[in-house]
């Protein structure tokens, strides 16, 4: 072409939770049957959505009003709901003004990041959640920036990487935490995020927390929400419905902003997110005129509580089971509706398979695991032999081997042959070349 068109950081956009979709879809079209555990939609593992939410639904679905444009921030009544919500819980106190709708948070993701000055980086977990990092790092058109999680800690930050990090890398202009966390489960203390929001004064920094799974905690874990603890540093919480209701499909997330109007550049860049989402004119209009009957129905508690009850126990049935193998480490999650398992050191190596009976998927899969990650390689066998789909944990911006699985399936029969095939699984992996081999190069 007569000009160079392709944004330099377009090799960035990565997202092995749906990139792992068209192996998949390969090996079912050989007869494989799928069980998909890579992606966290409730809906498609069979979760019911209480009748009282769908009745809610289907008589907003009947009033014309909810087919219209609505404020390009969001529908007013339901943005002063949702502010009244976080000033009641105390710490930093908002105006509607101050929350922004997006379609779902890939989108507000996207405009963050997009919106920020190219030499201006955020800082986030590894472990990485992959619309962050692939957005981060193709924002500035370098690999994203992290700090560490540690499994041995109960997947906390480790705090003393990321401040040395940002001491030493001017670039860093902010910071990126998800609480409760995807991949791991993890949930951070009180403690832990003060911790992080005086790293962030200290700095001059702003904060972003990814609060999606906010009410979805549970193992006795205690938290915060980003505005009890943020004080006087400038910030964001994103949050949205499509993992409470639970309605994926909504597309419909929103960010809260914290003391914009303490920091004129702050509040400049929160314009530019406000401007941009003017020129798709607004968020869609159904899903936010849902949230103040929803929410703010008395039932909508005991709904949020018995889905924490059952993610506890599922989570609980998961550990018991993946602890008895030898050769992996598990944390027992705490908030969210994932786990990561992690392989020991050096259990790994590019020379362990698994059988597989069909010539043709055989022949298929071992053409695709040629110069991948270890855990890529174990995650590729897994799905050709045995049709379950999980996330390679490298593939979450990571240079830990392990993998992540969902804590979604409904039938109880299905996740425990689900955890038990996995686990088989692992034990003759690990069994089939247990000799040390060198590691390949990653593509």
């Amino acid at each position: 072409m007569r000009l160079k068109i392709v944004h330099e950081g377009s090799g960035q956009l990565s997202y092995e939770i749906r990139e792992i979709v068209a192996v998949a879809h390969e090996l079912s079209a050989l007869g494989v049957e799928i069980t998909w555990e890579n992606i966290g939609d409730p809906i498609q593992k069979g979760e019911k959505i209480p009748q009282w939410i769908k009745d809610v639904i289907i008589d907003l679905v009947s009033n014309d009003s909810t087919y219209g444009y609505v404020a390009t921030q969001g529908v007013p009544q339901t943005r002063q709901f949702l502010c009244e919500h976080v000033n009641k819980r105390g710490g930093c106190q908002i105006t509607k003004d101050d929350i922004v709708f997006f379609n779902g948070l890939g989108d507000a993701v996207a405009k963050i990041f997009g919106f920020l000055r190219r030499e201006a980086r955020i800082i986030g977990p590894s472990p990485a959640y992959s619309t962050h990092s692939s957005a981060e790092a193709a924002h500035s058109g370098y690999e994203h920036l992290t700090y560490e999680l540690d499994p041995k800690h109960n997947w906390m930050p480790d705090l003393e990487d990321m401040e040395n990090k940002i001491k030493y890398n001017d670039s860093i202009a902010g910071i990126l935490i998800i609480n409760p966390d995807n991949p791991t489960g993890a949930v951070y203390p009180t403690e832990i995020l003060t911790q992080i929001v005086d790293i962030a004064r200290r700095f001059r920094l702003f904060l972003i927390c990814d609060e999606i799974y906010a009410h979805i905690v549970y193992n006795d874990a205690q938290t915060a929400h980003l505005s009890e603890v943020i004080k006087d540093v400038p910030g964001m919480a994103l949050r949205g419905i499509s993992k409470e209701y639970p309605w994926p499909g909504s597309r419909c997330g929103w960010i809260e902003v914290f003391n914009q109007d303490k920091h004129p550049d702050f509040e400049i860049y929160i314009k530019s997110l406000i401007n941009a989402k003017m020129l798709e004119v607004c968020s869609t209009s159904l899903p936010q005129y849902s949230i103040p009957r929803i929410m703010g129905d008395p039932r909508y508690i005991e709904h949020l509580n018995s889905r924490k009850k059952m993610f506890e126990g599922r989570a609980i049935e998961a550990c018991d089971i993946f602890n008895k193998v030898k050769g992996i480490s598990v944390v027992k999650p705490q908030g969210a509706f994932y786990m990561s398992v992690l392989f020991d050191d050096d259990v790994l190596n590019n020379k362990q398979s698994l059988p597989i009976k069909d010539d043709k998927t055989k022949k298929y899969i071992e053409g695709k695991v040629a110069d991948v990650k270890v855990d890529k390689r174990f995650v590729y066998y897994l799905l050709a032999a045995t049709g379950i789909c999980v996330v390679p944990l490298t593939g979450f911006c990571c240079d830990k081997k392990g993998f992540r699985v969902t804590l979604l399936e409904t039938d109880d029969q299905k996740r425990l042959w689900t955890w038990k095939t996995i686990t088989e699984s692992i034990q003759k992996y690990l069994a089939s070349a247990p000799q040390k081999s060198s590691q390949p190069p990653s593509s």
